[in-house]
């Protein structure tokens, strides 16, 4: 008989809010480039399973569940990996990690044959693993138990007493080294996670899962039906677009919030009636979740005094510190114990013992109404980005880049005109009725209520310098008449 396939299912949602100011919720954490030989921590995520395929039928068609504010960015990155047709499930609002399950379930069993119920390999998009060889071989003991119905998650050897994790006791061990499930515990106190430590038997709860797909839906049919019901509904209803499946809206947004823990995992182990065996492997491949700066810095590499660092920084009779520029370069002289971010519109100093505090600073940000929170100076789009280098009262200036082949959407402005300026690749133009060509050092004036379109018809990205003034300089001044990547029209260029 055929081995059942395993499929990657990335969980792509989350803003990474602790991990300010170089995350944003338009541009979180797992589409950073924050450690490694650049790609991005949803990249690594991707292609962590290829070091089995030889002993495993690992899909090359993973299944992504993101926000759809992002889908244009997810695409993007995994077409950079060469992945060909990834299926991109498009949560219409954010309802934690089972319902995103469920939709993956529901579409990987749809999709496959009766008889052949695949694995689903559960993964988020922003988690680091230093060892992959180790991780892959501890996936593929957990994919033998998931084929025999079992549900497998990952237990981190734990090498100190974490509060930050929640812990699973272990219990009996099978003849392969994977453990029953005993118990789940809430992120502890020190005292207990020291106790947990000293006792033997716990590990950290990784939030790595790997069941069939039709074993889990028929969990959820037992423990959460209405979360099945509601994403059941969202599926029938979904509508195909290139390689996005779009679940119906309405029907998801009735879907209760649980997580994978929550709703199924910690309830096996009491339920043995059930007929699902709830089992955990032993990780230790040098996992860590990067939920904070003082994370980063862990699984970041160290100078002989401790420090790290990203981008270009300087450090001066400091230790086990975290330097990060994102543009400028940032020195730090005599730190201890310090973690300093730059970015162009804002930076953190914080100590690495107060690094889990950063969430209350984007709390206070949306407190204020203010866009820090949210979005970055540089506005990534899918056709390239933009960056708002400079703004004043009635002007504003931009640095544009298009990506080749690629056009903004045919609009129009009611209260500003626009000059551009090309510094590098060429630019195919309409304005008005008429349709140009503009190479380096050219330049063209768009008037107040012109219909305009700008294209980067050649093979390098195209470069150029906006000069909007007006009135009103707001993103929500744009009238779209015709729009490549089917967006509604909204606040966005």
């Amino acid at each position: 008989m055929q081995s059942p396939e395993l499929i990657p299912v990335i969980l792509c949602g989350g803003s990474g809010t602790r991990l300010w100011p170089l995350s944003r919720e338009s541009y979180p954490k797992q589409f950073l480039a924050l450690y490694g030989d650049g790609r991005t921590m949803l990249q690594h995520t991707a292609v962590r399973l290829k070091g089995m395929s030889a002993q495993v039928p690992v899909s090359n068609r993973p299944i992504v569940v993101c926000n759809a504010e992002h889908r244009f960015l997810t695409a993007q990155q995994l077409s950079e990996l060469g992945l060909e047709r990834p299926r991109i499930l498009l949560e219409p609002a954010g309802r934690n990690t089972a319902p995103a399950l469920t939709l993956a379930a529901l579409l990987a069993a749809e999709q496959s044959q009766l008889d052949h119920d695949p694995v689903l390999m559960v993964m988020p998009a922003d988690h680091v693993i230093g060892d992959e060889a180790a991780f892959c071989q501890a996936a593929g003991e957990a994919w033998k138990a998931a084929t025999k119905g079992a549900m497998v998650t990952f237990g981190v050897v734990a090498d100190r007493p974490e509060t930050g994790y929640g812990y699973i006791q272990h219990g009996e061990a099978a003849d392969d080294g994977i453990h029953a499930i005993r118990s789940f515990a809430e992120k502890p106190d020190r005292p207990t996670a020291e106790r947990y430590l000293a006792e033997g038997g716990y590990s950290w709860n990784s939030g790595l899962f790997v069941v069939r797909a039709r074993v889990w839906l028929s969990a959820m049919e037992r423990f959460r039906p209405d979360i099945l019901s509601a994403c059941r509904k969202a599926m029938s209803h979904a509508q195909a677009d290139l390689d996005f499946v779009r679940p119906d809206s309405a029907a998801f947004n009735a879907c209760p919030s649980e997580s994978i823990d929550y709703a199924v995992m910690e309830r096996l182990p009491a339920d043995t009636a059930c007929g699902i065996p709830a089992r955990v492997v032993p990780l230790q491949a040098g996992w860590s979740d990067v939920g904070a700066w003082d994370a980063l810095w862990k699984v970041l590499d160290h100078d002989d005094n401790g420090n790290a660092a990203l981008g270009e920084t300087i450090s001066v009779e400091s230790s086990n510190s975290l330097l990060v520029s994102n543009g400028r370069l940032v020195v730090g002289i005599g730190l201890a114990d310090v973690v300093v971010v730059e970015t162009p519109d804002a930076v953190l100093v914080t100590g690495k013992a107060h690094t889990q505090t950063v969430k209350q600073v984007v709390t206070e940000l949306k407190a204020r109404g203010q866009t820090l929170a949210d979005s970055h100076r540089k506005v990534h789009r899918p056709w390239g980005w933009y960056d708002s280098i400079d703004t004043g009262e009635r002007f504003q200036v931009k640095r544009i880049v298009v990506n080749p082949g690629a056009s903004l959407s045919m609009q129009m402005h009611h209260h500003r005109a626009e000059h551009w300026v090309v510094v590098r690749g060429t630019a195919e133009v309409t304005n008005g009725e008429k349709i140009m060509l503009l190479s380096e050092n050219e330049s063209t004036f768009i008037p107040i209520g012109h219909v305009h379109r700008l294209s980067n018809p050649g093979k390098v990205p195209l470069e150029l310098i906006e000069v909007q003034s007006g009135s009103y300089l707001g993103e929500d001044d744009i009238v779209r008449f015709e729009d490549t990547y089917g967006r509604a029209e909204r606040a966005a260029t």
